[in-house]
């Protein structure tokens, strides 16, 4: 089977089920975007991660597959698996591990530190898109629930795994400087002492 079948050519593509829409529609642009998150996150992968962290991005890899097939299939069909509330479950028992061994975080921080981290970071904010766009979805169209809970809560799992694997390469995470606090203190580059800007 080749891997370009010409169907698309007029800007259109294929659903779960046959249905053809424009390729700028809301439900392409959210399992579209679902589809970058997975891939930034395979980039991380590459880096170099912790196995704990290696195999839990492993699993939300897997995740995300069930996502973007939930989002490309309107209505119901048999076989097509759906993401559910034990997916975030699961999502949220992670973030809780991971969290127990950071120091508790008391200000703002910059995407950035680690090779690894930064790309995770860039994860997140791809995730972040897909999460808007299942919104948007959603206004005209119904899309299961658990998708937009899910996508919301890989995002603050990536958020945390990010600052794990600073602190995994012994890397601090990188501050924001307010500059009103900075000002106001009269010390340059003080990034509010310690408190959320």
């Amino acid at each position: 089977m080749k891997i370009y079948t010409r169907t698309g050519d007029e800007g259109e593509t294929a659903l779960w089920g046959g249905a053809r829409v424009p390729k700028d529609a809301a439900r392409v642009h959210a399992y579209g975007t679902v589809d970058e998150c997975n891939a930034a996150i395979g980039v991380v992968r590459t880096i170099g991660l912790a196995p704990d962290l290696d195999a839990l991005l492993a699993r939300v890899q897997h995740d995300l597959f069930i996502v973007g097939s939930d989002l490309a299939t309107p209505g119901t069909a048999e076989y097509i698996p759906r993401i559910g509330a034990e997916a975030v479950t699961a999502l949220e028992e992670a973030i809780d591990d991971l969290e127990a061994g950071l120091e508790p975080l008391r200000q703002f921080i910059l995407p950035g530190g680690t090779p690894a981290a930064a790309h995770l970071h860039l994860a997140r904010t791809i995730c972040r898109r897909a999460e808007r766009w299942v919104v948007t979805l959603s206004h005209s169209e119904t899309v299961n629930p658990q998708v937009g809970i899910y996508l919301n809560r890989l995002s603050d799992l990536l958020f945390v795994a990010a600052r794990s694997a600073n602190a995994h390469a012994s890397v601090a995470d990188v501050p924001w400087q307010n500059p009103k606090k900075s000002s106001e203190r009269g010390v340059s580059g003080d990034p509010g002492g310690g408190h959320h800007p």
